[in-house]
Protein backbone atom coordinates (compact mmCIF):
# COMPACT_ATOMS: atom_id res chain seq x y z
CA UNK A 1 0.00 0.00 0.00
CA UNK A 2 2.63 2.29 0.74
CA UNK A 3 6.49 1.90 0.61
CA UNK A 4 8.06 2.26 3.66
CA UNK A 5 11.89 3.01 3.99
CA UNK A 6 14.34 1.03 6.12
CA UNK A 7 13.32 1.93 10.03
CA UNK A 8 9.92 3.32 8.94
CA UNK A 9 6.50 2.07 10.51
CA UNK A 10 2.40 2.88 10.08
CA UNK A 11 1.34 5.59 12.91
CA UNK A 12 -2.19 6.35 12.20
CA UNK A 13 -4.33 5.51 9.28
CA UNK A 14 -7.73 7.56 8.38
CA UNK A 15 -10.63 6.79 6.27
CA UNK A 16 -12.04 8.99 4.30
CA UNK A 17 -14.63 8.96 1.07
CA UNK A 18 -14.10 12.97 0.84
CA UNK A 19 -11.67 15.05 1.67
CA UNK A 20 -13.59 17.96 3.35
CA UNK A 21 -12.18 21.64 2.88
CA UNK A 22 -13.00 22.34 6.62
CA UNK A 23 -11.28 19.78 8.10
CA UNK A 24 -7.67 19.08 9.10
CA UNK A 25 -5.28 16.24 10.80
CA UNK A 26 -3.34 16.99 13.58
CA UNK A 27 -0.29 15.73 13.89
CA UNK A 28 1.80 14.80 17.26
CA UNK A 29 5.30 13.95 17.50
CA UNK A 30 7.14 12.12 20.60
CA UNK A 31 8.87 15.45 21.53
CA UNK A 32 5.76 17.54 21.86
CA UNK A 33 5.84 18.99 18.76
CA UNK A 34 2.10 19.06 16.96
CA UNK A 35 1.32 20.65 13.61
CA UNK A 36 -1.93 21.65 11.45
CA UNK A 37 -2.65 20.53 8.23
CA UNK A 38 -5.87 20.80 6.15
CA UNK A 39 -6.79 17.56 5.05
CA UNK A 40 -7.63 18.34 1.53
CA UNK A 41 -3.67 18.94 1.40
CA UNK A 42 -2.86 15.31 1.37
CA UNK A 43 -5.13 14.27 -1.77
CA UNK A 44 -3.10 12.82 -3.92
CA UNK A 45 -2.51 9.67 -6.05
CA UNK A 46 0.85 9.04 -5.91
CA UNK A 47 2.19 5.64 -4.55
CA UNK A 48 4.81 6.32 -3.00
CA UNK A 49 2.67 8.64 -0.98
CA UNK A 50 3.70 12.73 0.05
CA UNK A 51 5.27 14.16 2.95
CA UNK A 52 3.34 15.07 5.97
CA UNK A 53 5.54 16.50 7.97
CA UNK A 54 9.51 17.00 8.36
CA UNK A 55 10.78 15.52 11.46
CA UNK A 56 13.65 16.00 13.39
CA UNK A 57 16.37 13.05 12.93
CA UNK A 58 16.03 11.88 16.83
CA UNK A 59 12.04 12.54 16.45
CA UNK A 60 8.99 10.43 15.65
CA UNK A 61 5.47 10.82 14.85
CA UNK A 62 3.18 9.10 17.26
CA UNK A 63 -0.54 10.21 16.74
CA UNK A 64 -2.79 11.44 14.01
CA UNK A 65 -5.76 13.12 15.20
CA UNK A 66 -8.98 14.00 12.36
CA UNK A 67 -10.56 17.53 13.79
CA UNK A 68 -13.30 19.88 12.67
CA UNK A 69 -11.04 23.05 12.93
CA UNK A 70 -12.66 24.06 16.69
CA UNK A 71 -11.59 21.08 18.31
CA UNK A 72 -9.50 21.04 21.34
CA UNK A 73 -6.15 18.61 22.11
CA UNK A 74 -4.75 16.90 24.52
CA UNK A 75 -1.43 15.50 25.46
CA UNK A 76 0.32 13.19 27.75
CA UNK A 77 3.59 12.65 28.71
CA UNK A 78 5.53 9.46 30.30
CA UNK A 79 6.74 11.14 33.49
CA UNK A 80 2.46 11.88 34.19
CA UNK A 81 1.75 15.54 32.77
CA UNK A 82 -1.29 16.57 30.35
CA UNK A 83 -1.94 19.66 28.23
CA UNK A 84 -5.34 20.69 26.85
CA UNK A 85 -5.31 23.24 23.87
CA UNK A 86 -7.49 24.29 21.31
CA UNK A 87 -6.46 23.49 17.74
CA UNK A 88 -6.73 26.82 16.66
CA UNK A 89 -3.51 27.62 18.65
CA UNK A 90 -1.65 25.87 16.08
CA UNK A 91 -1.76 27.71 12.26
CA UNK A 92 -2.59 25.61 9.32
CA UNK A 93 0.39 24.82 7.78
CA UNK A 94 1.78 23.65 4.27
CA UNK A 95 3.08 19.71 3.99
CA UNK A 96 6.98 20.17 4.36
CA UNK A 97 6.68 22.44 7.54
CA UNK A 98 8.03 20.92 10.59
CA UNK A 99 4.92 22.21 13.17
CA UNK A 100 5.13 24.60 16.85
CA UNK A 101 5.65 23.02 20.30
CA UNK A 102 3.17 21.52 21.44
CA UNK A 103 4.00 21.32 25.35
CA UNK A 104 7.46 21.36 27.40
CA UNK A 105 8.85 18.88 28.23
CA UNK A 106 11.00 17.59 31.41
CA UNK A 107 14.44 16.39 31.28
CA UNK A 108 13.91 12.71 29.81
CA UNK A 109 10.46 12.89 29.26
CA UNK A 110 8.31 12.36 26.23
CA UNK A 111 4.75 12.54 24.47
CA UNK A 112 3.30 9.14 24.79
CA UNK A 113 -0.29 10.13 23.51
CA UNK A 114 -2.60 12.63 21.85
CA UNK A 115 -6.34 12.57 21.53
CA UNK A 116 -9.22 14.98 20.91
CA UNK A 117 -11.34 16.41 23.57
CA UNK A 118 -14.88 14.86 23.99
CA UNK A 119 -17.45 16.13 25.85
CA UNK A 120 -18.74 13.77 28.62
CA UNK A 121 -16.08 11.21 27.75
CA UNK A 122 -12.99 10.29 30.51
CA UNK A 123 -9.16 10.01 29.50
CA UNK A 124 -7.55 6.38 30.39
CA UNK A 125 -4.31 6.47 31.36
CA UNK A 126 -2.50 3.22 31.77
CA UNK A 127 1.07 2.99 32.94
CA UNK A 128 4.19 0.64 32.13
CA UNK A 129 3.06 -1.67 35.54
CA UNK A 130 -0.30 -2.43 34.51
CA UNK A 131 -1.92 0.54 37.31
CA UNK A 132 -4.29 2.66 35.44
CA UNK A 133 -7.34 5.93 35.82
CA UNK A 134 -9.92 7.36 34.27
CA UNK A 135 -10.24 11.08 34.78
CA UNK A 136 -13.11 13.76 33.73
CA UNK A 137 -12.01 15.43 30.65
CA UNK A 138 -12.85 18.77 32.29
CA UNK A 139 -9.95 18.19 34.96
CA UNK A 140 -7.78 19.31 32.13
CA UNK A 141 -9.15 22.47 32.13
CA UNK A 142 -8.28 25.44 34.16
CA UNK A 143 -11.19 27.44 35.23
CA UNK A 144 -13.66 25.74 32.42
CA UNK A 145 -11.06 27.07 29.43
CA UNK A 146 -8.40 25.44 27.59
CA UNK A 147 -4.35 26.01 28.64
CA UNK A 148 -2.00 27.33 26.13
CA UNK A 149 -0.56 25.77 23.87
CA UNK A 150 3.33 25.47 24.75
CA UNK A 151 3.15 25.55 28.45
CA UNK A 152 4.34 22.56 30.63
CA UNK A 153 1.15 21.58 31.33
CA UNK A 154 -0.84 19.79 34.50
CA UNK A 155 -0.07 16.68 36.40
CA UNK A 156 -1.62 13.85 35.01
CA UNK A 157 -0.87 10.91 36.83
CA UNK A 158 1.69 10.50 40.02
CA UNK A 159 4.53 8.64 38.80
CA UNK A 160 6.06 6.25 41.44
CA UNK A 161 8.06 3.12 41.59
CA UNK A 162 5.28 0.98 41.86
CA UNK A 163 3.16 2.41 38.75
CA UNK A 164 5.91 3.03 36.36
CA UNK A 165 5.77 5.52 33.86
CA UNK A 166 2.44 6.59 31.75
CA UNK A 167 2.47 3.75 28.84
CA UNK A 168 -0.29 5.11 26.93
CA UNK A 169 -3.99 7.16 27.01
CA UNK A 170 -7.48 7.04 25.37
CA UNK A 171 -10.28 8.92 25.19
CA UNK A 172 -13.01 6.58 26.27
CA UNK A 173 -17.04 6.40 26.72
CA UNK A 174 -18.98 4.06 29.01
CA UNK A 175 -19.71 2.33 26.25
CA UNK A 176 -16.61 1.47 24.99
CA UNK A 177 -13.78 -1.58 25.65
CA UNK A 178 -9.96 -1.09 25.69
CA UNK A 179 -7.44 -3.73 25.08
CA UNK A 180 -4.15 -3.44 26.64
CA UNK A 181 -0.94 -5.61 25.06
CA UNK A 182 2.13 -5.73 26.97
CA UNK A 183 5.50 -6.25 25.66
CA UNK A 184 5.53 -10.42 26.48
CA UNK A 185 2.78 -11.12 23.91
CA UNK A 186 -0.61 -10.49 26.35
CA UNK A 187 -3.46 -9.12 25.38
CA UNK A 188 -6.40 -8.28 27.83
CA UNK A 189 -9.81 -6.88 27.00
CA UNK A 190 -12.04 -4.74 29.21
CA UNK A 191 -14.39 -2.35 29.39
CA UNK A 192 -13.69 1.12 29.90
CA UNK A 193 -16.51 1.95 32.66
CA UNK A 194 -14.44 -1.29 34.89
CA UNK A 195 -11.33 1.62 35.40
CA UNK A 196 -12.11 3.98 38.51
CA UNK A 197 -12.55 7.51 37.76
CA UNK A 198 -10.24 9.67 39.91
CA UNK A 199 -8.77 12.70 40.22
CA UNK A 200 -5.55 13.75 37.86
CA UNK A 201 -3.01 13.27 40.51
CA UNK A 202 -3.35 10.02 42.25
CA UNK A 203 -1.73 6.76 41.03
CA UNK A 204 -5.03 4.95 40.31
CA UNK A 205 -5.52 0.78 40.31
CA UNK A 206 -4.31 -2.68 38.99
CA UNK A 207 -6.17 -2.35 35.61
CA UNK A 208 -3.59 -5.16 34.21
CA UNK A 209 -1.45 -7.87 35.91
CA UNK A 210 2.28 -7.88 34.53
CA UNK A 211 4.63 -10.36 34.96
CA UNK A 212 7.89 -9.58 36.44
CA UNK A 213 10.16 -7.64 33.81
CA UNK A 214 7.87 -6.96 31.38
CA UNK A 215 5.30 -4.10 30.84
CA UNK A 216 2.21 -2.44 28.72
CA UNK A 217 3.54 -1.23 25.43
CA UNK A 218 0.09 -0.16 24.29
CA UNK A 219 -3.37 0.54 24.77
CA UNK A 220 -6.47 0.68 22.40
CA UNK A 221 -10.01 1.75 22.25
CA UNK A 222 -12.14 -0.35 20.86
CA UNK A 223 -16.19 -0.08 20.51
CA UNK A 224 -17.92 -2.63 22.70
CA UNK A 225 -20.03 -4.16 19.93
CA UNK A 226 -16.67 -5.15 17.69
CA UNK A 227 -15.22 -8.56 17.45
CA UNK A 228 -10.75 -8.63 17.50
CA UNK A 229 -9.05 -11.21 16.30
CA UNK A 230 -5.98 -11.35 18.36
Amino acid sequence: VLPLNPGESGTAMVITREFDENEFLMMVTRKGTVKRIPFVSLKTNRKGGIRAITLEETDHLISVIRTGGDDRIILATAQGMAICFSEQDVRPMGREAVGVKGITLAPGDKVIGGEKFLEGKTLLTVTENGYGKRTALSEYLRGGETQSRGGKGLKNYNITSKTGNVAGCRVVGEEDDVMLIENGGVIIRIPASSVNVYKRDVQGVIVMRIEEGNKVVSIERVASGEESET
